[in-house]
């Protein structure tokens, strides 16, 4: 009889080739843990190359998933079972199981030419290489046919089948209800009949022969974690910003205007938001990126709440037009979704280099509010933040994501629209239309000009690239004029301090050592300071999440630690920052590898500072 055991937490990595519906499938069992109670953190890995030859190690697409009884944070370190469809997703994922995980391997690509497409010399079957993990061998594709006999479908169409038949396995090791899943295959492929009932004959012939076979001995539960009650979906962090895009222009009672040039990891913001023009949101597929920026940047003129969204490269594109936005001193939204560069680089990899590029890449004096987002979720709030920024104070607002959020997932509950507060924008009322002010008429405190939109009658104005008079906002190269302009737009975004929270610390408020993250390195270091926080270590957490203008008090939290350390996944930018702008002395600690932190990595390094 097979024994059932009780665990805290579980990371699972799906992986097989680009066809083979690991994505899916590792949503499917994300989806499933999420509505039995977990709390959970994904991390989609996709290939760069397209299409990959199949077979090979580029073309392996994997999803990480972590379930727990308690908070997650993150995707996991190792894993504890990881799925391998294929040699080469066993050889370039093997070293992401820990050592005693469990391996179900589809023991029917193990075959000579496949072996030699993953590079592989001796059978890894045959040889000692997995003798330290619990090995479940199953030959899914022949399982699968066999399953599917009486379905009137061709064997390529019942061959794409496995995936299901691999989750039906999972299912049983790790005692999930199959029941949703069934659900979700049926309104899926309901029109179609034949699929519908392969999908779902798969799922449960995989359940049955996992339950039966000899090969495993024991299955695994994950209590449901204890979460704040509410009405809860998994959130993506692409999703999630689109949302609070929505959300925002509600609260400032605008149009949404998106224009943007589809680019990885970002375009499934343009793809969310397409889908609620009833919503008062337009979106337009520019032919390109200057195009994209530029559409959005007439629909702030004409009153807009308006968003262009891109990557590294893409945003190198839109940098004239940035300028120009800041010029115009005019409401915009940049939402740049990091990946790995410089140039096309990795598309599909995650990165944090573009914080330079996100405060000075820009021609001449031309300073930007920036934000960044920690987590999937946050990119919600974050979003609904930018928006209220750029509407207040009248000029462009970067916040900066990455792939590692936007593709990641973790439960969400879902706000009521009266969480959020009324955001005030800068259009005149109809009674401010009968007095005297322009365009250039400004707010003593924030300096931010009024938003003169095209009809408001008497309020004729001209706007461009060039320079503006102080006053009447007509063309001028008067050079005191210039240099008081250049420093009013930066005394503007420097105000910008005045209209966001202190800084919070996580932890003492002084001690050993301060870590200091910012964007998508939160769930990391976050637990990773946890962790060393309960071995009664002296190390607190700052993570920064308004980057330009930082907040008030950072400078007093950096004075009050021994060490800072700054962990990034690039070469090194934030923290150069931190001691040109505060004079302190900052450890830095990068990585640029396309992957994200894992936590054991920086409790060693955070352990070699105390």
């Amino acid at each position: 009889m097979k024994t059932q055991e009780t665990l805290e937490s579980v990371v699972i990595r799906f992986c097989g080739d680009s066809g083979d519906g690991m994505q899916l499938t590792g949503t499917q069992f994300s989806n499933t843990s999420a509505i039995m109670g977990n709390d959970i953190s994904t991390f989609p890995d996709f290939p760069s190359e397209i299409r990959a030859p199949q077979g090979t190690i580029a073309g392996v697409s994997g999803f990480q998933v972590h379930i727990g009884s308690s908070d997650t944070n993150t995707p996991g370190d190792e894993s504890d079972m990881l799925v391998a469809m294929n040699p080469a997703a066993l050889k370039s994922n093997l070293n992401s199981l820990k050592l005693g995980g469990a391996i179900i391997l589809n023991s029917d690509e193990f075959n000579e030419a496949n072996l030699a497409k993953a590079g592989y010399t001796v059978d890894p079957l045959k040889d000692h290489t997995l003798d330290s993990y619990k090995v479940i061998k199953a030959p899914i594709g022949t399982l699968t046919l066999s399953a599917l006999e009486e379905v009137d479908l061709s064997k390529k169409e019942k061959e794409r089948c496995k995936n299901f038949y691999t989750l039906g396995m999972t299912y049983y090791y790790y005692n999930r209800k199959t029941d949703q899943t069934l659900k979700w295959i049926e309104d899926k492929f309901g029109k179609k009949p034949e699929i519908m009932k392969a999908n779902q004959l798969a799922l449960k012939a995989g359940y049955n022969y996992a339950e039966t076979t000899e090969e495993i001995v024991i299955s695994y539960s994950v209590p449901s974690a204890k979460i704040e009650p509410g009405t809860y979906r998994q959130m993506s962090g692409n999703v999630s910003t689109a949302w609070g895009l929505m959300q925002a222009a509600e609260s400032a009672n605008l149009p949404l205007f998106l224009g943007s040039y589809p680019i990885t990891p970002a375009t499934d913001i343009l793809h969310e938001l397409s889908k609620f023009k009833h919503m008062n949101v337009t979106t337009f597929q520019a032919e390109d990126e200057i195009a994209g920026i530029c559409s959005a940047i007439g629909a702030s003129i004409a009153g807009s709440l308006a968003v262009t969204t891109s990557s590294g490269p893409g945003i190198a594109l839109k940098t004239e037009a940035i300028g120009l936005a800041i010029m115009y001193e005019t409401p915009l939204i940049i939402i740049n979704v990091q990946r790995g560069g410089p140039s096309t680089g990795l598309p599909t990899k995650t990165e944090q280099s573009d914080l330079n590029q996100a405060l000075i890449g820009r021609n001449g004096e031309a300073p930007l509010i920036v934000l960044a987002a920690s987590r999937p979720n946050d990119c919600y709030e974050m979003a609904y933040e930018a928006a209220r920024l750029t509407l207040e104070h009248m000029t462009p607002v970067m916040l900066l994501t990455d792939g590692y959020i936007a593709n990641g997932s973790e439960p969400w509950k879902i706000p009521k629209s009266t969480d959020f507060e009324k955001i005030n924008h800068r259009k005149p009322s109809e009674s401010d239309l009968k007095t005297d002010i322009t365009f250039m008429t400004r707010n003593e405190h924030s300096l931010a000009r009024t938003w003169i939109t095209p009809g408001m009658d008497g309020k004729v104005h001209r706007m461009g690239g060039l320079e503006k008079d102080f006053v009447t906002g007509n063309i001028s190269a008067e050079p005191i004029n210039h240099q008081k302009m250049c420093e009013l737009r930066a005394q503007k975004v420097q105000k910008v301090a005045d209209n966001i929270p202190l800084q919070v610390v996580e932890g003492e408020a002084t001690g050993d050592l301060l870590v200091v993250s910012w964007g998508g390195t939160y769930g990391a270091t976050r637990m990773a300071v946890r962790q060393l926080q309960k071995d009664g270590r002296s190390v607190s957490l700052m993570h920064l999440k308004y980057l330009n203008p930082m907040p008030k008090n950072v400078s007093d939290i950096l004075a009050g630690f021994k060490k800072i350390i700054v962990p990034e996944l690039n070469l090194g930018q934030l923290a150069p920052i931190l001691r040109s702008r505060y004079g302190v002395k900052t450890i830095q600690y990068n990585k640029v590898q396309g992957q994200p932190f894992k936590i054991e990595e920086l409790v060693n390094r955070f352990k070699e500072e105390l």
